[in-house]
């Protein structure tokens, strides 16, 4: 007990002394990598510092001064070396993907021609002094081929859900800034699993855009999808189900009650959007319909656009219910996309105006790269044995 309470005075010792430094979050990051450093060597060796014995596999040879780039800025790291035997710290040896993709921003910046000023101040988002096109292309040199794997990789055969969305920037093209699209396709495999499918660049909405990205996660391997969910895009729902025979699409219930909301005044909008919604609490199919003809009886003299738009979308928007074993709420809408497509707008705001379209996939890919790898070693997203079963009864139906 005494040990303890003599370490934390000694660590309260240490915070008063980093709140005292110009910059005490990075004071203690560098004493955090230091100690690290310390550990990780202590480890590699089978001794510490100084310490003899027999189980020893190396000895230091004093230290040497690295640069590190971090968000919280740049530190100069004292560095272990070890006779005989390099050693590069952990956290050092390879930049994250999303940081490596966003030098290639930097290095676009460079050969498009941006102003030396704002890819200074691109770099300092990324906590780093200054940074030569040596540097940046040294970073980003495999960053390329990783992204090109990743998109081109092989698929299984089947997906039975997947959420398609698009992701909307401010892109250069040449002397015009365009606002442009990359399309994501994310994706749950048998075992519950989610994936990151496509991330393909949309010159335009139509179905032949589509249809080409179908077309190419086919040829990567899929085969089969039972659901595919997604707003009311020009032309998707054509390409899906051509290219997938026997699939339903899931119009998202979040973008159609937005849209249909559009139409209804603003002081009754809370009232009506309230009662909108319960179409799809309801338990069952039978149900919802029940609930959303009495609905539409009641409100189409007030709102003839609104119940005539929700007539029209309301029979797509009920295809979950045809799945009523798996968590209606992650297969009515593409909420799951949403919410990834948020964090990666927070991650690429600092970018601004992308200097092209490549560069924006990489860094969207690079991001989606980590989420994709979190995901296949993380919690099923939906319960395997329910889609086991699933699957069995769509076997004996076919």
């Amino acid at each position: 007990m005494m040990a303890y309470l003599n370490s934390t005075v000694s660590f309260e010792k240490m915070l008063m002394k980093f709140i005292s430094e110009e910059d005490p979050m990075q004071s203690m990051l560098k004493w955090l990598c230091e100690r690290l450093m310390e550990a990780e060597v202590e480890s590699k060796l089978c001794a510490e510092k100084s310490e003899r014995n027999k189980e020893r596999q190396g000895y230091r040879s004093g230290y040497r001064v690295r640069r590190f780039d971090t968000r919280m800025g740049t530190m100069y790291l004292m560095v272990p070396k070890i006779r005989n035997g390099g050693y590069i710290p952990f956290f050092v040896e390879a930049k994250k993907r999303s940081e490596a993709a966003l030098m290639n921003v930097i290095q676009e910046a460079y050969v498009t021609g941006v102003s030396t000023r704002k890819i200074d101040k691109l770099t300092k988002t990324l906590g780093i002094e200054s940074i030569s096109r040596s540097q940046v292309s040294a970073i980003t040199k495999d960053l390329n081929e990783q992204v090109e794997a990743f998109r081109s990789r092989k698929l299984e055969a089947t997906y039975p859900v997947l959420w398609v969305d698009a992701l909307y920037e401010r892109i250069r093209d040449n002397q015009r800034v365009k606002n442009m699209a990359v399309l994501v396709v994310t994706g749950i495999n048998l075992e519950g699993k989610r994936d990151i499918l496509a991330v393909e660049p949309m010159y335009e909405e139509s179905a032949a855009t589509y249809t080409k990205v179908f077309d190419q996660l086919k040829e990567r391997g899929l085969e089969k999808v039972w659901l595919v969910v997604s707003d009311a895009h020009k032309g998707l729902v054509k390409a899906a189900r051509e290219a997938f025979l026997g699939c339903s699409w899931q119009l998202c219930k979040v973008h159609f009650m937005r849209n249909i909301l559009a139409h209804v005044s603003g002081k009754n909008k809370k009232s009506f959007a309230e009662k909108l919604k319960q179409i799809w609490l309801q338990p069952d199919y039978e149900s919802a319909q029940k609930y959303a003809n009495t609905f539409m009886n009641d409100h189409e003299v007030q709102y003839p656009q609104a119940i005539s738009m929700l007539e029209e979308g309301l029979e797509e928007s009920l295809q979950f219910f045809s799945f009523q074993e798996i968590d209606a709420r992650k297969i009515s809408s593409t909420n799951l996309l949403e919410r990834l497509n948020r964090e990666i707008r927070r991650r690429t705001r600092v970018v601004g105006i992308f200097p092209s379209m490549d560069s924006y996939v990489r860094l969207v890919t690079s991001y989606l790269i980590e989420y994709s790898e979190d995901w296949s070693s993380g919690r099923s997203y939906i319960n395997p044995k329910i889609i086991t079963e699933l699957q069995l009864q769509l076997a004996k139906t076919a």
